[in-house]
């Protein structure tokens, strides 16, 4: 197998597992919302802007590197930056609890 292929193949599994993550992050945040809006309670809320924040960062690198040519590493810096807040939203989710 050529170097090309190797990389063809890295770049498919990438792009599923990104697939998967986005959709999975999705389905968390739609049900965390769910929750906060049938109980209103502050802590949800905040729950579902993290798991956001995190879903967004985890698919936000590739995608500004391959539609809008954003260099990788700026791509993965604003990626990190979005995991970073949306942990930390999380984690104060469940200190106001």
């Amino acid at each position: 197998m050529s170097f090309h292929e190797t990389g063809t193949s890295v770049a498919i599994a990438l792009t599923l597992v990104k697939t998967l993550i986005l959709l999975v992050g999705s389905f968390i945040t739609y049900f965390s919302f769910k929750a906060y809006r049938r109980t209103r309670q502050r802590a949800l809320g905040y729950l579902t802007a993290g798991f956001g924040l995190v879903t967004l960062g985890l698919v936000l690198a590739g995608l500004l590197y391959e539609l809008l040519g954003v260099s990788l590493m700026t791509g993965i810096l604003l990626e990190s930056v979005l995991m970073l807040v949306g942990f930390l939203i999380i984690a104060y989710s469940l200190y106001v609890t």
